[in-house]
């Protein structure tokens, strides 16, 4: 299931989530971070791992895409000095900001930050009305572009992996019909079409428009391609022994990054009726026990934490292998490309 739907007053809902850094004590005892360290926070935000993390010592290089979370960042580049480097990017392109010697440590929070949703003029939530955008990076194709230009078919595919919304075809379908003589522009006008397709019942927790918000915010952010991309990175970027982090909200990115850290740990795969597949050397090997959860007690207080999951690894001193992106097993969804301007 995705990421909190089952609470209505939800960072996937749209409703208010005040910015607390999830699973922050989880994330730091397996990061271990410590003076000389060099750790990577790709997903920057409000900076609340960030902080965290410099108040051990180490130093940080931290990446954001978002252009406010950038310029919101700058009060801490100047608190600590050159210990803080805040660098617009994505955290798919972390490698090139690694230093020579490689990184001791990368930590990734995926999937889009409360502060965005409180904004209504960047169309994250259909709580408040504004227009249909999503673009963490302010630019690119919008939200808009998406549901005004791409098929019926194309649609439903999107709802239907990116959102897992049953009803994927029917709001397509009824997308395609009104748009024809009145373009989407708004949250909220996208959001009533989608309850007059799928009427609220009296026992769902969540509004019906929460799951192709949340499908079309992943697309338009080609959120599952970077969260891909970002991991064969972090092979490349971190040092022996340097570790990576990841803390996802949904099944769909917990399941890319367990299938990389399966793939990449040199265990053989297979059927017993098939022959014996050699084992490849280990790549990252497994810190604990495997996938944490968040605590009942910071799940009470944070929504955002109901459905967080953490999975991290160390790197070994093996060479970094081929980028592959068949082990993902991704659909073949319509290209970004096809809508832009």
């Amino acid at each position: 299931m995705a990421a909190n739907l089952g609470e209505g007053n939800s960072e996937a809902d749209g409703g208010l989530v005040r910015h607390i850094p999830v699973m922050l004590n989880e994330v730091l005892e397996t990061l271990a971070p410590a003076p000389g360290k060099v750790i990577l926070d790709g997903t920057f935000g409000a900076g609340g791992y960030t902080r965290a993390i410099l108040s051990t010592g180490a130093n940080v290089i931290a990446l954001d895409r978002d252009p406010n979370a950038i310029a919101s960042g700058q009060p801490m580049v100047a608190e600590f000095g050159g210990r803080l480097k805040l660098i617009s990017s994505r955290f798919s392109e972390l490698a090139s900001h690694a230093p020579d010697g490689g990184l001791d440590g990368i930590v990734l929070d995926i999937g889009v930050s409360s502060m965005q949703i409180d904004e209504a003029d960047r169309g994250f939530s259909f709580q408040r009305n504004g227009p249909l955008d999503m673009r963490m990076s302010a630019s690119g194709v919008s939200a808009a572009d998406v549901v005004n230009r791409a098929k019926a078919g194309d649609l439903a595919r999107i709802f239907g992996f990116l959102g897992e919304e049953k009803q994927a075809g029917r709001i397509a379908r009824a997308i395609e019909k009104r748009r024809a003589s009145e373009p989407f522009a708004t949250t909220r006008d996208l959001a009533n079409l989608i309850e007059s397709v799928n009427p609220r019942k009296a026992k769902d927790k969540i509004h019906p428009a929460t799951r192709v918000f949340q499908a079309l915010r992943i697309f338009v952010n080609d959120e599952l391609g970077e969260l891909a991309q970002a991991l064969f990175a972090a092979e490349q970027a971190l040092k022996p022994g340097g570790r990576l982090v990841v803390v996802s909200f949904h099944s769909l990115e917990d399941r890319l990054v367990k299938r990389f850290l399966t793939d990449r740990s040199g265990k053989a795969s297979g059927s017993r009726h098939l022959p014996m597949v050699e084992d490849k050397p280990s790549i990252f090997d497994p810190v604990g026990k495997g996938m944490l959860s968040a605590t009942e007690a910071e799940a009470s207080v944070n929504p955002r934490a109901r459905s967080a999951k953490l999975r991290a690894a160390f790197r070994t001193a093996s060479p970094a292998r081929a980028v592959d992106f068949s082990i993902f097993d991704l659909p073949e969804l319509t290209s970004l490309e096809k809508m832009g301007a």
